[in-house]
């Protein structure tokens, strides 16, 4: 018994190091290195942009997004915002109301006759799009009123190809996500002064017309894989924290669990299809790709495996008494979700982000995985 209880003990301390050690390179990276803004030449800039904005059943919300737009401290003559919807209520007959008296912006509107998908609909707009920068933007969020001046700054550099931004305040009241932002945004200023990110965000990113390329049409992670892509071409993909957005957020566990589940999924297909990447588009494939590998792919099952490997450990030790450890971490997730952790909010901001990754990974051994979703109308509701 003591042998087996060793070996188990033993397999705990191996797993969480092997967990943990990735995130503790990086963070010690970060404090030594101190990074902060764009590692881009920011100049400025004023190209002519594309805003592509994709549509489903919107009527609720879309004017205001319309406006957002229109009310950005950029010059509307030099925009075109191209929409291209597939609904089957009033977005549409909005969209040519809204623009029907006004000169500028320009409106292209690609009309759908089914739902295929986000991605072939992005496809059919990037394609479509005329101007020099292309920004992809969802209709459930909110941008600042510099970010089109700040995208087109980090544009500027001729080694960039696309820049992404900061959700600088989560709608809805989810402090959990609002704490796993913080922590992603330290992350991808590091892997954009290291070389560039990963992960693009839908309510904000920016490519240059010139390097689109066409993605999946099953993508479920559709800016990220043009980024990947773009970087795979030779410019560098990056974060800019003055590229601002706001994005809503479930607090609800099992609603915020859903959300980022499909996330999650997309994230993990499109690693494992661009594996061939690893090593390869210098510290990119050497440093950034890998630890996204370790964080999504590997250190969820890793952890799962430490809170099992734990939980044996405490049964074989104390008997029934070593229920604790599920018991704590039971309590740790309930206090979590209800921001009540103080100091340690942000670690468990990172523990249900894995738990999301480790769910999202049996749903897509299951064969889940569409690239068509339902639409969240209770998030909607906070842009009306």
């Amino acid at each position: 018994m003591r042998t087996f209880v060793r070996r188990l003990v033993s397999a705990v301390a191996g797993l969480l190091s092997l967990t943990g050690l990735p995130y503790v390179l990086y963070l010690l990276l970060y404090k030594v290195w101190n990074p902060s803004g764009s590692p881009a030449k920011k100049e400025p800039a004023e190209p002519t942009v594309s805003v592509v904005l994709p549509t489903y059943n919107e009527e609720r919300i879309i004017e205001n997004k319309l406006r957002d737009i229109v009310s950005l401290d950029y010059p509307t003559e030099k925009v075109e915002v191209v929409v291209v919807d597939s609904s089957d209520d009033d977005t549409r007959d909005i969209v040519r109301s809204f623009f029907a008296e006004r000169e500028h912006p320009t409106l292209n509107l690609l009309e759908e006759d089914e739902r295929r998908g986000l991605a072939p609909a992005l496809n059919d707009a990037y394609a479509a799009a005329e101007n020099e920068m292309v920004v992809k933007t969802d209709c459930d969020s909110k941008v600042a009123a510099d970010a089109l001046r700040e995208a087109a700054a980090n544009l500027a550099d001729p080694d960039v190809g696309a820049v992404t931004g900061r959700n600088v305040e989560v709608l809805g009241g989810s402090e959990v996500e609002e704490g796993y932002r913080g922590v992603q945004a330290m992350i991808q200023t590091l892997e954009s002064h290291i070389d560039s990110t990963l992960i693009f965000h839908g309510p904000f990113s920016a490519f240059e017309n010139d390097e689109i390329v066409p993605i999946d049409p099953n993508s479920i992670a559709d800016d990220t894989e043009l980024a990947l892509k773009i970087r795979r071409n030779g410019k560098r993909v990056v974060f800019d924290p003055d590229v601002r957005y706001m994005e809503a957020s479930h607090s609800e566990f099992g609603k915020r669990r859903t959300q980022k589940d499909r996330r999650a999924m997309g994230l993990i297909r499109l690693l494992v299809q661009h594996r061939d990447a690893l090593g390869r588009h210098g510290l990119y494939g050497g440093v950034v790709l890998p630890f996204n590998w370790w964080f999504m792919i590997l250190s969820p099952w890793l952890l799962a495996g430490a809170v099992a490997a734990t939980t044996l450990a405490g049964l074989a030790v104390a008997g029934p008494f070593g229920l604790a450890v599920p018991a704590a971490l039971g309590a740790f997730t309930l206090l979590g979700s209800r921001d009540r952790l103080g100091g340690l909010q942000p670690i468990y901001a990172v523990f249900d982000t894995q738990v999301s990754l480790l769910f999202a990974a049996v749903k897509l051994l299951r064969g889940e995985g569409s690239a068509i979703w339902d639409v969240d109308e209770e998030l909607r509701d906070v842009y009306e």
